[in-house]
């Protein structure tokens, strides 16, 4: 059912840092780089083999002890086969998924939900 880690998304406090990091001394390669005006928010997502990660940028971060837009981590993100039946494994197992949506810049389903710790993941159809 769950295929791979689709995407590691991660909030920058320092957005320019964080992208010659991963692109000029890591050597990880830019798949596409947009400019989310309504968020005030760069987004960049990088190539790492068959993984993706995901550079955000926010005007003003809050530290991360919870918040899942925040500088760090922000969420883990497991590839699907099949978004229905991937929700419906975690509903039977007493895992509440938020309303699956279409990604605006790929056409693709996700949701959300989280672990017991509360760390926000994600489901992404392949």
């Amino acid at each position: 059912m769950f295929t791979c880690v689709h995407h590691i998304a991660i909030i920058t406090s320092d957005y320019q840092k964080s992208r010659s990091f991963y692109t000029e001394i890591l050597g990880l390669s830019i798949i596409r780089e947009v400019w989310r005006a309504q968020r005030q928010s760069w987004k960049c997502d990088i190539a790492i083999g068959d993984t993706q990660i995901e550079l955000f940028s926010f005007p003003t971060p809050p530290s991360r002890p919870t918040q899942p837009e925040a500088a760090g981590l922000r969420h883990l993100a497991f590839g699907v086969d099949n978004m229905q039946e991937a929700v419906e494994h975690l509903e039977r197992h007493n895992v509440t998924c938020e309303p699956v949506r279409t990604d605006p810049y790929t056409g693709k389903l996700y949701t959300f939900f989280s672990d017991p710790d509360g760390l926000p993941l994600e489901l992404y159809q392949s």
